[in-house]
């Protein structure tokens, strides 16, 4: 009995919940797209068009807001992360199933949503691919706690300029800058730390490119276009980059 609902927690971020609630991939696409749907609706009802780089940031944007919240959590349940971290990998030895995968497919009970625990297990999960978000004095688990921190206010201003155009261009130009360039920057030394600690030989190829490679790689070339567009701000004044 204890080995069963040991399992159901495992399977269920909710914590005790049964199969009653949310799936998580689904709450997570629905908190982002409304994030993103504000934007779009609010720059159409303002400026009447709908814009496809101005779309690309309002998804980034509000990716990056939800996974600031997730790297909060990790800060303030540092300490639940690593212990369910071995609750995951003892699971996974037992079960031969991806936890990234049951996490996802798991339930989230509307009471929940919000609980910084429920949202620590994705780096618990997290941990079975990069075991560095188990220790707190590691660059990952830092560069993350510091995202999670220091950017949701200019991501924020960023996406208010690009929606409504509140700022002057040049000044949305120079804090876009700045935001764009620390993402490429540290997601492509996350990437280099990552493969400088041999981390990639502890998981498969696949694993290696649908949890590091293929995500860290949004935070690298997105944010590349953002210097780009960041570029145009300053240099040409004006918002004609972004259309309208």
């Amino acid at each position: 009995m204890a080995e069963r609902n040991s399992d159901r927690e495992a399977r269920d971020p909710g914590s005790r919940a049964g199969g009653s609630g949310i799936p998580v991939g689904l709450l997570i696409a629905l908190v982002i797209a409304l994030l993103s749907g504000l934007g779009i609706g609010a720059r159409y009802y303002v400026l009447g068009d709908v814009n496809p780089i101005h779309c690309l940031f309002s998804l980034f944007f509000s990716t990056n807001l939800l996974i600031c919240y997730w790297e909060t959590c990790l800060f303030f349940r540092r300490d639940y992360v690593e212990a369910r971290a071995e609750h995951w990998r003892g699971w996974r030895r037992q079960t031969g199933r991806t936890p990234a995968v049951e996490f996802l497919t798991g339930r989230v009970p509307p009471g929940r949503i919000f609980s910084p625990t429920v949202w620590a297990d994705v780096w618990a999960t997290y941990s079975m691919i990069d075991s560095a978000y188990e220790d707190r004095g590691t660059f990952g688990f830092n560069a993350d706690v510091g995202n999670g921190f220091v950017t949701p206010i200019p991501t924020l201003i960023l996406y208010a300029a690009y929606t409504v155009k509140f700022l002057p261009a040049i000044i949305a130009g120079i804090i876009g800058a700045m935001l764009f360039w620390q993402w490429v920057y540290l997601s492509s030394l996350y990437w280099v730390s990552f493969f400088v600690a041999g981390s990639q030989k502890r998981i498969t190829r696949g694993e290696l490119y649908t949890y590091l490679i293929g995500p860290n790689a949004i935070w690298v070339f997105i944010p590349m276009f953002g210097l780009y567009v960041s570029v145009r701000l300053i240099l040409d004044g004006s918002y004609g980059v972004l259309g309208g």
